[in-house]
């Protein structure tokens, strides 16, 4: 049984009124961790940086506006299936990027073909795998921590 779906799309990074510029957006999701897309950005001079945000706040994002805190998405325009814009916060510093509906629509077909919306929980080895990562998470934070200090 196929374990993931990735697809590449390209969006718009959004600098300013006046410009912007296309990179290429690599969307991932894996059974493992059914609840969580990752979006791994493209862009040019840097390092790729991967976000990983809940698949249901995509869904959401594409028809209204959603999302509290780091992630926002919200369509281009409401009444249609077009563009969605996705803010990115940390700190003070955000990242808008706009992105064609249809992409991220057939992405996220592909994943509720591996793991249907409403059956996460019925993954057998989720809730293990969910320990394995907070732990990886809080380890990362500590480590963090102790760098800084």
């Amino acid at each position: 049984m196929r374990e993931s779906v990735q697809a590449e799309v390209m969006m718009s990074f959004l600098v300013s009124e006046e410009l912007a510029f296309r990179i290429p957006v690599e969307l991932g999701y894996e059974a493992r961790d059914p609840y969580a897309v990752r979006l791994t950005f493209h862009l040019p001079g840097d390092a790729p940086v991967t976000w990983a945000f809940g698949r249901e706040l995509l869904l959401d994002g594409i028809n209204k506006p959603c999302g509290d805190g780091d992630v926002h998405i919200a369509p281009t325009h409401p009444e249609e299936l077009s563009d969605v814009h996705i803010r990115l916060q940390v700190g003070c510093d955000r990242a808008l990027f706009r992105a064609s509906a249809a992409p991220l629509v057939a992405f996220l077909d592909r994943t509720d073909r591996l793991v249907p919306l409403g059956q996460e929980r019925n993954l057998g080895d989720f809730e293990e795998n969910l320990d394995e990562e907070l732990c990886k998470i809080l380890a990362e934070a500590r480590q963090n921590e102790q760098n800084a200090g």
